[in-house]
Protein backbone atom coordinates (compact mmCIF):
# COMPACT_ATOMS: atom_id res chain seq x y z
CA UNK A 1 0.00 0.00 0.00
CA UNK A 2 1.76 3.15 -1.33
CA UNK A 3 0.37 6.14 0.80
CA UNK A 4 1.82 9.80 0.93
CA UNK A 5 0.02 12.59 2.60
CA UNK A 6 -0.06 16.22 1.90
CA UNK A 7 -1.88 19.59 3.32
CA UNK A 8 -5.19 20.13 1.79
CA UNK A 9 -3.91 22.85 0.22
CA UNK A 10 -2.21 21.27 -2.47
CA UNK A 11 -5.28 18.35 -3.57
CA UNK A 12 -8.33 19.41 -5.61
CA UNK A 13 -11.59 20.01 -3.80
CA UNK A 14 -12.95 17.10 -5.35
CA UNK A 15 -10.45 15.02 -3.60
CA UNK A 16 -11.09 16.37 -0.29
CA UNK A 17 -14.78 15.90 -0.72
CA UNK A 18 -14.34 12.17 -1.87
CA UNK A 19 -13.25 11.35 1.31
CA UNK A 20 -16.07 12.75 3.27
CA UNK A 21 -17.77 10.74 0.26
CA UNK A 22 -21.94 11.23 -0.05
CA UNK A 23 -24.09 10.30 3.35
CA UNK A 24 -26.71 9.33 4.12
CA UNK A 25 -28.50 8.94 7.11
CA UNK A 26 -28.01 5.37 7.90
CA UNK A 27 -24.82 5.29 6.37
CA UNK A 28 -20.92 5.29 8.01
CA UNK A 29 -19.99 8.79 5.90
CA UNK A 30 -23.35 10.32 7.12
CA UNK A 31 -21.97 12.16 10.21
CA UNK A 32 -18.67 12.97 8.75
CA UNK A 33 -20.32 14.66 5.24
CA UNK A 34 -22.95 16.68 7.35
CA UNK A 35 -20.10 17.86 10.18
CA UNK A 36 -17.48 18.29 7.40
CA UNK A 37 -14.85 18.60 10.69
CA UNK A 38 -16.48 22.01 11.26
CA UNK A 39 -17.66 21.13 14.93
CA UNK A 40 -15.49 23.17 17.61
CA UNK A 41 -15.69 26.14 14.78
CA UNK A 42 -18.98 27.07 13.75
CA UNK A 43 -20.86 28.93 16.81
CA UNK A 44 -23.51 27.60 18.48
CA UNK A 45 -24.80 23.65 18.10
CA UNK A 46 -23.79 22.75 14.02
CA UNK A 47 -26.65 21.34 12.97
CA UNK A 48 -28.68 24.02 14.48
CA UNK A 49 -26.80 27.07 13.85
CA UNK A 50 -25.55 26.42 10.44
CA UNK A 51 -26.41 24.88 6.69
CA UNK A 52 -24.22 22.20 4.88
CA UNK A 53 -23.51 25.24 2.74
CA UNK A 54 -22.01 26.81 5.56
CA UNK A 55 -19.95 24.19 6.68
CA UNK A 56 -18.99 23.48 3.19
CA UNK A 57 -17.47 26.65 2.44
CA UNK A 58 -15.88 26.66 5.93
CA UNK A 59 -14.20 23.53 5.14
CA UNK A 60 -13.13 24.73 1.85
CA UNK A 61 -11.29 28.32 3.17
CA UNK A 62 -9.71 25.60 5.81
CA UNK A 63 -8.48 23.12 3.25
CA UNK A 64 -7.52 26.61 1.41
CA UNK A 65 -5.17 27.64 3.86
CA UNK A 66 -3.72 24.15 4.33
CA UNK A 67 -5.17 23.50 8.10
CA UNK A 68 -5.35 20.24 7.41
CA UNK A 69 -4.02 16.82 5.47
CA UNK A 70 -5.22 14.69 3.17
CA UNK A 71 -4.24 11.37 2.48
CA UNK A 72 -3.70 9.09 -0.38
CA UNK A 73 -3.90 5.54 -0.87
CA UNK A 74 -1.99 4.38 -4.22
CA UNK A 75 -2.69 7.76 -5.18
CA UNK A 76 -6.91 7.63 -4.21
CA UNK A 77 -8.30 10.26 -2.15
CA UNK A 78 -8.42 7.71 1.40
CA UNK A 79 -8.74 9.76 4.33
CA UNK A 80 -8.29 13.13 6.21
CA UNK A 81 -7.18 14.61 9.85
CA UNK A 82 -7.88 18.03 10.89
CA UNK A 83 -5.00 20.16 12.12
CA UNK A 84 -4.58 24.00 12.92
CA UNK A 85 -3.60 26.06 16.07
CA UNK A 86 -5.75 25.82 18.46
CA UNK A 87 -7.55 28.94 19.00
CA UNK A 88 -9.06 28.40 15.31
CA UNK A 89 -11.12 26.35 17.05
CA UNK A 90 -13.64 28.50 18.95
CA UNK A 91 -15.94 25.99 20.84
CA UNK A 92 -12.93 23.88 21.67
CA UNK A 93 -11.94 26.97 23.74
CA UNK A 94 -15.29 27.20 25.59
CA UNK A 95 -16.36 23.34 26.06
CA UNK A 96 -15.57 22.59 29.62
CA UNK A 97 -14.36 18.86 29.35
CA UNK A 98 -10.90 19.41 27.76
CA UNK A 99 -10.32 22.14 30.52
CA UNK A 100 -11.34 21.23 33.77
CA UNK A 101 -8.68 20.90 36.07
CA UNK A 102 -5.92 22.18 33.50
CA UNK A 103 -4.20 25.81 34.31
CA UNK A 104 -3.03 26.85 30.73
CA UNK A 105 -3.49 29.49 28.53
CA UNK A 106 -5.87 27.62 26.74
CA UNK A 107 -5.60 30.90 23.78
CA UNK A 108 -2.13 30.37 22.69
CA UNK A 109 -1.60 30.25 18.91
CA UNK A 110 1.96 28.09 19.34
CA UNK A 111 -0.82 25.44 20.39
CA UNK A 112 -2.55 23.07 17.70
CA UNK A 113 -5.06 20.77 18.09
CA UNK A 114 -6.23 17.60 15.82
CA UNK A 115 -9.83 17.62 16.13
CA UNK A 116 -10.80 14.90 13.22
CA UNK A 117 -10.20 11.86 11.36
CA UNK A 118 -11.86 10.69 8.34
CA UNK A 119 -10.52 7.78 6.41
CA UNK A 120 -12.93 6.91 3.69
CA UNK A 121 -15.40 4.08 3.47
CA UNK A 122 -13.05 1.08 1.80
CA UNK A 123 -10.06 2.19 3.42
CA UNK A 124 -10.44 1.82 6.84
CA UNK A 125 -8.77 -1.06 9.27
CA UNK A 126 -5.36 -0.31 7.48
CA UNK A 127 -4.00 1.81 10.08
CA UNK A 128 -4.50 4.97 8.11
CA UNK A 129 -5.62 6.68 11.26
CA UNK A 130 -1.99 6.40 12.72
CA UNK A 131 -0.50 7.66 10.03
CA UNK A 132 -2.34 10.52 9.80
CA UNK A 133 -1.79 11.50 13.19
CA UNK A 134 1.90 11.18 13.02
CA UNK A 135 1.88 13.38 10.40
CA UNK A 136 -0.65 15.92 11.69
CA UNK A 137 2.45 15.90 14.42
CA UNK A 138 4.88 16.99 11.87
CA UNK A 139 2.66 19.46 10.30
CA UNK A 140 2.11 21.15 13.49
CA UNK A 141 5.92 20.99 14.52
CA UNK A 142 7.05 22.43 10.66
CA UNK A 143 4.32 25.35 11.60
CA UNK A 144 5.99 26.37 14.11
CA UNK A 145 4.05 25.20 17.08
CA UNK A 146 5.53 24.44 20.16
CA UNK A 147 3.11 21.68 20.93
CA UNK A 148 -0.04 20.14 19.60
CA UNK A 149 -3.02 18.33 21.39
CA UNK A 150 -5.50 15.67 20.64
CA UNK A 151 -8.96 15.02 22.31
CA UNK A 152 -9.37 11.73 22.19
CA UNK A 153 -11.44 9.15 23.00
CA UNK A 154 -10.56 6.04 25.24
CA UNK A 155 -11.55 2.71 24.19
CA UNK A 156 -12.23 -0.51 26.35
CA UNK A 157 -11.96 -3.96 24.75
CA UNK A 158 -15.24 -5.27 24.31
CA UNK A 159 -17.23 -1.57 24.48
CA UNK A 160 -19.63 -0.77 21.66
CA UNK A 161 -18.28 2.85 20.58
CA UNK A 162 -21.15 4.72 18.65
CA UNK A 163 -20.84 5.26 14.63
CA UNK A 164 -19.17 8.72 14.06
CA UNK A 165 -17.72 8.70 17.98
CA UNK A 166 -14.31 7.86 17.52
CA UNK A 167 -13.90 11.19 15.15
CA UNK A 168 -11.62 12.67 17.36
CA UNK A 169 -8.96 9.63 17.60
CA UNK A 170 -8.54 6.83 19.74
CA UNK A 171 -5.95 7.42 22.52
CA UNK A 172 -3.47 4.61 21.14
CA UNK A 173 -3.70 6.05 18.20
CA UNK A 174 -2.06 9.15 19.80
CA UNK A 175 0.10 7.39 21.94
CA UNK A 176 1.62 5.24 18.68
CA UNK A 177 2.45 8.73 16.87
CA UNK A 178 4.58 10.07 20.16
CA UNK A 179 1.89 11.94 21.97
CA UNK A 180 1.60 11.51 25.76
CA UNK A 181 -1.64 12.08 27.99
CA UNK A 182 -2.17 15.44 30.11
CA UNK A 183 -5.48 15.31 31.52
CA UNK A 184 -8.60 13.06 31.54
CA UNK A 185 -11.11 14.95 31.57
CA UNK A 186 -13.97 12.25 31.45
CA UNK A 187 -14.45 8.47 31.95
CA UNK A 188 -13.73 8.50 28.23
CA UNK A 189 -12.33 11.61 26.44
CA UNK A 190 -8.30 11.85 27.37
CA UNK A 191 -6.11 14.60 26.70
CA UNK A 192 -3.23 13.57 24.55
CA UNK A 193 -0.41 15.92 23.78
CA UNK A 194 2.97 16.61 21.87
CA UNK A 195 5.50 18.77 23.42
CA UNK A 196 8.13 19.98 20.41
Amino acid sequence: MNIRIVTADRVPWEDLDAVFGPGNPHGSNWASNNCRCQRFKVPGWMWRDSTLAERLAAQRAQARGGSGLVAYVDDEPAGWVAVEPRVAYPKLLTTRAPWTGRNEDRHDPDVWAVTCFVVRKGYRGRGLTYRLAEAAAEHARACGAKAVEGYSMLTRPGKVITWGELHVGAKQVFEEAGFREVHQPSARRVVMRKDF
